[in-house]
C-alpha cells in the first residue's frame, strides 16, 4: 500500500476522526452514469455537513468500468467506491480478489428502470420486449437484421426508421438491456433456448449483441446527451434510466414495454419489465484512511434519502420496498463484506 495511504489508515485508527480526515484525501467513486446523480447529491450533502472530510469526487464511468477501477487494487491511487446499476457479476469479484480487494459491502440503495423514451411528438407509444429486440438485436434468432424501419419489425409499428440511441458495452445499463428487455424475446424462441445449455455464449450474442451499421448509436457514458438528442431529432428513440426520462417529463415521454409504462408505480412494483435495483460498492480496506467512506455510506442510506419522502425521489429514484431499506442502511453501519462465491 502506499506509504501516504498507510499513514493515513493508522491516523484513523490511532488518532480523532478529525486529525485523520485533515491526512486523508478526498473519498472518490467511479461507476454508473444512473447512479450518479444520486452519488453527487449524497456527496454535495457529506461536503457541506463535514468540511474537513473533503468533497467526494464522483466520476461517471459506466459499472463494468467502475469495477474494472475499483477492483485494480488497495491504496491510495485507486478508488473507493464503486456505483452499479447491476450486480457485481463473479468474473468481476474474481479480479477484485485477484488484486487484494477481498472486502466489499454491496449496499443496494433503490430502485430504476431501464427506460425507453422519445419525443413528446414522435407518433410510437409502445412497444413489446420482441418489437425491441427484432429491431436492435445484432442477430436476432440467429440471423443478420435487415429491419430498416419499426414497420418492418411489426406491421401495427410506424414506418419510422429505427435509430436508438442507448448506452455502450461498459455500461450497466446496457447489461440490464440485454437481461432484462432483449433476452426475455430473445429466449422465448426454442432454438434459441437450447444453445442456453449447449453454448452459452452463442447464446448471449445472439440474444444481447446489438447492431452495428447505425440503427443503435452508442452515446457514451453521458445519459443526458441521448436526451439532447431525443429532443432535438423525434422519431428517434432512447435508452437509459428512469431518473433522466423523470426530470426530463416536459420533452420527452416513456415507451411502454409490453403495454406497461415506465413509471414510479410500475417500476417500484416491478410490473414494469426493466425495473433493476441500484448499488454501491465499498472498499472495506479503505475505510479507517478515508473517514468520509462512512460519512457517503451512512447519508446514501438514510431514509431522509432513499425513504418515501427522501431528497432523492424528487431527483427520480424509486424507493425499494420498507425490509429492502433495512438491509442496505445495517451493512452500512457494519461494513460487512458481500460473499463473492453468491455472485453470478
Amino acid at each position: 500500500m502506499h506509504s501516504k495511504f498507510t499513514r493515513g489508515a493508522m491516523l484513523a485508527v490511532a488518532l480523532s476522526t478529525t486529525s485523520a480526515a485533515a491526512d486523508a484525501r478526498s473519498l472518490r467513486a467511479v461507476g454508473s452514469s444512473t447512479v450518479y446523480p444520486f452519488a453527487k447529491l449524497a456527496a454535495e450533502r457529506v461536503a457541506r455537513a463535514n468540511p474537513r472530510l473533503g468533497t467526494p469526487i464522483i466520476e461517471s464511468t459506466g459499472t463494468g468500468a467502475g469495477f474494472k477501477l475499483f477492483c485494480a487494487g488497495i491504496g491510495e491511487r485507486f478508488p473507493d467506491i464503486s456505483n452499479a446499476s447491476r450486480r457485481m457479476k463473479a468474473s468481476e469479484a474474481k479480479l477484485c480478489a485477484s488484486n487484494g480487494v477481498k472486502d466489499v459491502t454491496e449496499i443496494q440503495i433503490g430502485l430504476d428502470g431501464v427506460a425507453v423514451a422519445t419525443a413528446k411528438g414522435t407518433p410510437l407509444v409502445g412497444l413489446t420486449q420482441r418489437d425491441l429486440y427484432m429491431a436492435i438485436a445484432k442477430t436476432p434468432f440467429g440471423k443478420p437484421n435487415r429491419s430498416k424501419t419499426w414497420k418492418d419489425v411489426n406491421a401495427r409499428l410506424p414506418a419510422l426508421p429505427i435509430r436508438v440511441y442507448g448506452p455502450p458495452p461498459t455500461s450497466g445499463t446496457r447489461d440490464a438491456l440485454g437481461e432484462l428487455l432483449l433476452t426475455p424475446a430473445c429466449e422465448a424462441n426454442a432454438g434459441v433456448a437450447a444453445l442456453k445449455k449447449s453454448n452459452e455464449a452463442k447464446f448471449k450474442a445472439i440474444c444481447t449483441a446489438v447492431r452495428e451499421d447505425g440503427a443503435y448509436i452508442e452515446a457514451g457514458e453521458n445519459d443526458n446527451l441521448i436526451v439532447q438528442k431525443l429532443a432535438g431529432n423525434p422519431g428517434t428513440l432512447g435508452l437509459f434510466g428512469y431518473s433522466f426520462l423523470e426530470e426530463n417529463g416536459s420533452k420527452l415521454k416513456g415507451v411502454s414495454i409490453n403495454g406497461v409504462a415506465p413509471t414510479y408505480q410500475t417500476i417500484s412494483s416491478f410490473q414494469y419489465p426493466g425495473a433493476r435495483p441500484l448499488y454501491i460498492y465499498v472498499k472495506n480496506a479503505h475505510a479507517p484512511a478515508i473517514p468520509a467512506i462512512r460519512a457517503f455510506v451512512a447519508e446514501i442510506t438514510k431514509e431522509s434519502a432513499v425513504g418515501p419522502k427522501g431528497y432523492m425521489v424528487s431527483h427520480g429514484l424509486v424507493v425499494a420496498p420498507a425490509p429492502v431499506r433495512a438491509r442496505p442502511q445495517r451493512a452500512a453501519r457494519t461494513l460487512t463484506p458481500v460473499k463473492f462465491a453468491e455472485l453470478k
